[in-house]
């Protein structure tokens, strides 16, 4: 089972990225996916969470109305498109499976991405 994050970098604040988690060894399509982001010395927090099956999404408040998470099944991938990017969204973004429902806990998600570093600055 992996994951591979990538689509991160720079960006000027009110850009937007879109962030990629491409998965192999495995079927995403019966995982829930989530993301998160870890800016240093910083606890690692909840961004967005999908269900298997795309009917159920949640946000962490502080994305809310600019990030919008995305599956695709039959490309094994999950995404996450960020709009009006802002400096404090600078932090290096991980996505994570796991085959029970979506949850905002990263503890309970077995299967992590090496992550994708976003950095927002002007």
């Amino acid at each position: 089972v992996q994951l591979q994050a990538s689509g991160g970098g720079l960006v000027q604040p009110g850009g937007s990225l879109r962030l990629s988690c491409a998965a192999s060894g495995f079927t995403v399509d019966e995982y829930a996916i989530g993301w998160f982001r870890q800016a240093p010395g910083k606890e690692r927090v909840f961004v967005a969470n999908i269900s298997t099956d795309a009917g159920s999404t949640h946000y962490a408040d502080f994305v809310m109305g600019r990030f919008t998470i995305s599956r695709d099944n039959a490309k094994n991938t999950a995404y996450l498109q960020m709009n009006g990017l802002k400096s404090e969204d600078t932090a290096r973004y991980f996505c994570a499976a796991r085959v029970e429902k979506a949850t905002p806990d990263w503890t309970l998600y077995p299967y992590w991405g090496h992550g994708t570093q976003v950095t927002v600055s002007s």
